[in-house]
């Protein structure tokens, strides 16, 4: 077995890991709003978001085909490498850039923040194309047309379409008994959080496909005209839609919370309104092959939602801090991408990449164990929110449906 295949062994693995934490991270930008609003339990919310995850990451290839030409430029027109780099080496970069942003992943679920699964890929393997081939290894063209641009327009968007949502269900819904109206949007709710979910598979899992296709690529196994003329390989995009679907069904319940309850107290019609204006969003994203972040459009039309319905509060200090954190997750994922990249290169070969793959093995386990410290779970999801220290109160319950809509 060459020192190649055991790398691209490696990759393939780490990709998978990727898109599994991928599942756990995003989960809530499908069900806080439903787990928050008690249309759905949370056992059953991550339940079916896992199965449309699952069934979403079979409806496209747009994105994946995205991910192996507008990100990094590894195969040259005439179908091999660009110069300089030679098939270990670009195995071991895109090795360095999915670590980084496994690594972010895990940190920014630790701290309940819901950050750009996208953003952290995509910085990963930008800082270790720019310690590996420089700044020509980039394809500056398609990250600013293909991931900047929507990044900065799409929460915007999703929150204008959202308030204006909010607004109508509110004026169209105002002469409905508040009994009648929560029950019926929460049956509304069920189902578009679903069409979240469906959308959320086939934008985000298609990441991960694009991963490694590009690892087939710089191995030699495929091409980018050949995925554009034959589609991706059907072990690839089952790997990965099962992956993220196992992810989605741990539910990522630090971030649930922070969705859920952090920005705004979310009844079923904004609930709703949100999740419609995501789905759309999300779905339109993906036809045309944007690589768009489906938190932050999750984020926008939670934020909308609160915008839109009639004095409503918003926590914006809440929504500064997870601004923050998408500003920092393309630069601080490309650092680590860049130093694994460095790393595995100054020890070489295959150690080199054993090397790095055990240092995100012992980090990854230290996050885990932090996180049991103050563990979150389907039982304290829903639990209060201290609007002084913008987290939840410590040892507070969860709070049951009937409260919420009494709330």
């Amino acid at each position: 077995m060459t020192v190649e295949l055991v790398i691209l062994g490696l990759v393939v693995v780490t990709a998978l890991a990727f898109d599994f934490t991928n599942g756990f991270h995003d989960t809530g930008n499908a069900m806080a709003t439903s787990i928050a609003t008690g249309a759905l339990s949370p056992r059953t919310a991550v339940a079916l978001s896992a199965v449309l995850n699952l069934v979403g990451a079979f409806l496209s290839v747009e994105v994946a085909t995205t991910v192996t030409k507008d990100v990094l430029l590894i195969q040259a027109s005439d179908g091999g490498l660009v110069h300089g780099l030679d098939p270990t080496l670009a195995l071991v970069l895109i090795f360095s850039g999915l670590i980084g942003g496994i690594l972010w992943n895990l940190t920014t679920w630790l701290f309940g923040l819901p950050s750009s699964s996208s953003h952290a890929l995509f910085g990963g393997l930008i800082g270790a194309g720019l310690a590996s081939l420089g700044v020509a290894g980039v394809n500056w063209s398609g990250v600013v047309q293909k991931i900047l641009v929507p990044a900065a327009l799409a929460p915007f968007i999703a929150g204008c379409v959202a308030a204006v949502g909010t607004a109508l269900v509110y004026l169209i819904s105002r002469a409905a008994s508040n009994r009648h109206k929560d029950r019926g949007f929460r049956w509304g709710q069920v189902g578009t959080a679903s069409m979240v979910s469906l959308a959320h598979g086939t934008g985000d899992a298609q990441k991960t496909m694009g991963v490694i296709a590009l690892a087939l690529i710089a191995h030699g196994n495929l091409s980018v005209q050949g995925i554009e003329d034959n589609g991706l390989p059907p072990w690839i995009i089952v790997t990965c839609a099962v992956a993220i679907a196992l992810g989605t069904y741990l539910g990522g319940w630090r971030v649930i919370r922070t969705l859920g309850k952090g920005l705004v107290e979310i009844e079923p019609p904004q609930g709703m309104a949100a999740e419609a204006s995501s789905a759309a969003i999300i779905l339109t994203s993906s036809h045309f092959g944007m690589a768009l972040s489906t938190t932050h459009v999750a984020t926008g039309s939670i934020l909308g939602s609160g915008v839109g319905k009639p004095g409503a509060r918003v926590r914006w200090g809440v929504a500064g801090r997870m601004v923050v954190g998408w500003l920092l997750t393309l630069p601080a994922a490309a650092v680590v991408g860049a130093a694994c990249f460095i790393t595995a290169r100054a020890i070489d070969g295959l150690l080199g990449a054993v090397v790095i793959f055990l240092v995100m093995v012992v980090v990854s386990a230290a996050i885990f164990i932090r996180s049991r410290r103050e563990k979150v779970d389907r039982h304290n999801v829903n639990a209060e929110w201290d609007k002084d220290t913008n987290s939840v109160v410590p040892g507070s319950p969860e709070r049951s449906a009937t409260q919420e809509v009494a709330h």
